[in-house]
């Protein structure tokens, strides 16, 4: 049996390959391969008499030892004669398609002259897929390079973890031939059956596993040394030792990261098939994520004006991500760049391949690929799966990971849109968890633990009666929307800085929860005082509008005292706010009284609570009092003079209604007709006169309200007896 290179490098051995030695071939004699520049030549006395292109290598090789283990040499040689060629004893064969290139086929052709060849991990695949390139079968030769490759593949590099990674990596280059020889499906199942077996029937050691890096401190990675050993068999050898530490869960994280997203996506499939605990999927997606697309830690800022920049994503040659910026007017040039397709098909193979239960990915870690998604223009049906699997787990996520910036819009900074679809998601899948918690059978259903490989969590995990499952998952229900209007609340106060949000969506997105998702309404009286402060051409109507979000009744004492001196907010608001401050006040004496009215006589008296009272409360109180106080007084003194004035109008239209009468007696009856005439115009001078007297008084009453409700009575008596003499003069 060969080994592979890891292991036989520690003994010394070295895997060989010949086909039977130098004599093979009627005295053709070689000493082993030259290579010069982009030629390559058999040291042999034999002049050669057959060029091989392959690439922009050429090879000067001989006929009859190509022919007698390779088909396709022999068909190729044979066009090439009847081609009528320049030199007919040279013949010319051109293998630009050639898997592996040219050093896969010189390992071929020193195969075909019973040279040594070394099968390592690396070439492997390469020779293998040449191989069948060249149709080197046992048809033509038993024992031919199909048969060696295909065994060293099966009982070596498939029996150890480094090698399986190693021949993976390999065949990044080697589509379709790897593909449809079973080699990448065979890597990818050896290397899921190996993280999912128990690493107590493996004997693991420090090393740089397959990407030739240095060792992770505390990491583990297994060393497989044959198919017994990997199997887990009882074999002493391959136990670990009672002083060796046990491997952590995420040994094979690092590993399989360096695989390319198509076979990753392959390697984690078989991993999902076998059992794997899905948290682990989720965090080996998450590490896969971390190298690859470093732009998911990357926080955007997008313009003061609305908009962003678009970042995208160009792959270097050591596998990670460079943030670009495309510049005015070449974002879709950008967008449909060869980096940017290669990106987006990383992200979408990653949203397709996450664990769909909650949980599994941590909210940000979504949330960040959701932004990334939507830069580089994923698959619209991933983005909105995408989108429900962040509704799922809404409460976990952070402020700074909620700003998605508008990528292609003008209107808004950030995408209110896509948190409204979130807040809807989130709203029903709460619904969705709520009627299922209620239904019959919901505890038998599940009552059998399930299976699962290593990994697994210790126990089997039992479901609670479906009344303790209803009681806890409306708990978490309402814990978990109170998380998500505290989220939203400050998402609000963020947004409402842009001076392009308009009033709907504000509205409509502060409104998206239920009422009883908010118990103190703080956040979002921040939210809309700052909205007014960024827009502060609002009309009245829409200032009324935008603090009907809010409920007064749930505002703290402190946004209370800062919304009675809030000169943005509208007049009626404020009016609220204080009336709720002192209903809530009212409610707490009289809540102390009955205390205090109880029989047992323990309860604290309405002095010891106001002494327990912080001082900053009652100051803040005694304000809020004086100012309820003068509200009232203004307004009573506003009815007294609004009574005046009425009775003062109904006075004069009695007047004017009685004058033309006053005339036609004046007329009739002489002297005494002359004499009213007289009294007429001082009578309405009179009244003209004292109309202006109460205006003045009311100007002082306004300046000084303090001359109290007597000095407005004594005022109205005599404004009544003057009225009496002005009436009897006319009469």
């Amino acid at each position: 049996m060969w080994e592979s290179e890891s292991d036989a490098g520690e003994r010394g051995l070295v895997p060989v390959l010949g086909a039977g030695g130098s004599d093979r071939h009627d005295g053709l004699k070689t000493d082993g391969f030259v290579r010069r520049d982009h030629s390559c030549y058999v040291n042999s006395d034999i002049p050669s008499d057959l060029l091989v292109r392959v690439g922009d290598v050429s090879f000067h090789l001989h006929k009859y030892p190509m022919i007698s283990r390779s088909g396709k040499m022999g068909r190729v040689i044979y066009e090439s004669a009847t081609a009528a060629a320049l030199d007919p004893d040279t013949a010319v064969a051109e293998l630009d398609d050639l898997p592996g290139g040219a050093d896969s086929f010189e390992l071929a052709a020193r195969f075909c002259y019973g040279m040594a060849v070394d099968l390592t991990a690396s070439n492997i695949s390469g020779l293998r897929c040449a191989a069948e390139y060249l149709e080197m079968t046992e048809d033509l030769e038993e024992g031919n390079l199909i048969f060696k490759t295909e065994a060293f593949l099966s009982y070596v590099v498939l029996s150890s973890w480094r090698d399986s990674i190693v021949v993976l990596k390999s065949c990044e280059g080697l589509s379709p031939w790897a593909e449809n020889l079973q080699i990448v499906r065979r890597c990818s199942e050896s290397i899921a059956w190996k993280a999912c077996t128990n690493p107590r029937g493996v004997r693991w050691a420090y090393t740089g596993a397959a990407s030739g890096r240095p060792p992770r401190s505390g990491a583990a990675s297994p060393r497989w040394n044959n198919a017994g050993g990997a199997a887990g068999g009882g074999s002493k050898e391959s136990s670990p030792g009672r002083g060796q530490p046990v491997p952590p869960a995420d040994w094979w994280f690092e590993d399989v990261s360096v695989l390319r997203i198509d076979h990753f996506v392959r390697v984690v499939t078989a991993i999902k098939v076998k059992g794997m605990r899905f948290d682990l999927i989720g965090a080996a997606i998450t590490h896969y994520a971390s190298k690859w697309l470093p732009g998911l830690t990357k926080d955007v800022v997008p313009h003061a004006g609305g908009g962003v920049d678009e970042q995208w994503a160009q792959v270097s040659a050591a596998g990670g991500l460079h943030m670009i910026i495309a510049g005015p007017g070449g974002k879709d040039d950008v967008a449909t760049s060869a980096p940017a397709r290669e990106q987006r098909m990383v992200v979408e193979s990653l949203i397709s391949i996450t664990p769909p239960q909650r949980d599994s990915v941590s909210c940000g870690f979504l949330l960040r690929l959701l932004r990334l998604a939507i830069m580089l223009k994923a698959a619209p049906a991933l983005v909105t799966e995408l989108e429900k699997r962040v509704g799922m787990q809404l409460e976990q996520a952070a402020l700074p990971d909620l700003l998605i910036p508008s990528v292609g819009r003008a209107d808004t900074a950030y995408d209110v849109d896509l948190v409204q679809r979130l807040v809807e998601h989130f709203l029903v899948q709460e619904q969705t968890e709520q009627v299922s918690s209620y239904s019959p059978g919901r505890g038998e259903a599940h009552a059998q633990p399930e299976r699962e490989y290593y990994g697994s969590a210790a126990g089997a995990r039992m479901p609670p009666a479906n009344a303790a499952a209803a009681s806890s998952s409306s708990g978490l229900g309402l814990n978990a929307k109170a998380r998500v209007a505290r989220l939203l609340d400050s998402y609000l106060s963020e947004v409402s800085r842009d001076r392009n949000l308009s009033l709907t969506k504000f509205q409509v997105l502060a409104e998206s929860l239920p009422e009883s998702a908010r118990a103190c309404d703080d956040g979002l009286y921040r939210a809309v005082d700052s909205y007014l402060k960024a827009h502060p051409a609002l009309t009245e109507h829409e200032r009324k509008r935008l603090c009907r979000v809010m409920d007064c009744q749930k505002l703290s004492f402190d946004a209370c005292m800062h919304a009675a001196q809030n000169e943005r907010l509208p007049l009626r608001v404020v009016v609220q706010v204080l009336f709720s401050e002192q209903v809530k006040i009212s409610n707490a004496l009289a809540g102390s009284s009955a205390l205090k009215a109880a029989p047992d006589g323990a309860a604290p008296t309405r002095r010891q609570l106001l002494d327990a009272t912080p001082q900053s409360f009652q100051e803040g109180w005694a304000a809020a009092k004086k100012d309820i106080k003068t509200l009232k007084f203004e307004l009573e003194s506003m009815k007294a003079k609004y009574l005046e004035l009425q009775h003062d109008m109904d006075a004069l239209q009695k007047q004017v209604t009685q004058s033309p009468a006053g005339e036609h007696g004046g007329k009739v009856g002489g002297g005494g007709g002359k004499a009213q005439q007289q009294q007429g115009p001082s009578a309405w001078s009179n009244g003209w006169k004292k109309l202006g007297r109460l205006a003045k008084m009311t100007g002082a009453e306004a300046a000084g309200p303090g001359g109290g409700h007597g000095h407005a009575a004594a005022q109205g008596g005599a404004a009544r007896k003057e009225q009496r003499r002005w009436r009897n003069s006319i009469s």
